[in-house]
């Protein structure tokens, strides 16, 4: 404790604020450190559904959609492939394309493993982005 010397007869006692000073800085530095320690998820890329018609029919003409089906089919915008000839066909369409993003949509009954097959077929191809798109989504919500 520190000790005031004043005009009263006697000594004043007032609380030393140094350690609690100290206590506030060791605080200050563990955030700082932990803040960049914060985990971060997958970017993901998802379309968003479009209020004008015309957009979206630009953005048809663009968005390439790789459907994974029941009984090992496979759709490329409506477009029947097969899984050997999915790698070459997106290298095909995406070799003059400056944007490298492509979408991937399962159906309810495709097992994960066809899908993640899928995005790693395209990742091969040279696609930069995978997106997946879900029922909610085409349904708008």
């Amino acid at each position: 404790m520190g000790m005031d010397v004043g005009t009263t007869s006697g000594a004043m006692a007032s609380p030393n604020v140094v350690p609690l000073i100290d206590i506030l800085l060791v605080l200050i530095i563990i955030f700082m450190v932990i803040t960049p320690l914060t985990p971060k998820g997958l970017d993901t890329l998802v379309p968003q559904p479009s209020p004008n018609q015309q957009q979206n029919i630009e953005l048809e003409n663009k968005t390439v959609v790789v459907q994974v089906m029941m009984n090992n089919k496979l759709k490329i915008n409506n477009e029947d492939t097969t899984w050997e000839g999915l790698g070459p066909r997106m290298e095909q369409i995406f070799k003059e394309r400056a944007e490298k993003v492509a979408f991937v949509k399962g159906d309810n009954d495709v097992l994960f493993m066809d899908v993640a097959r899928a995005i790693d077929i395209m990742k091969e191809a040279g696609i930069d982005k995978v997106g997946l798109i879900t029922a909610k989504l085409e349904a708008g919500q």
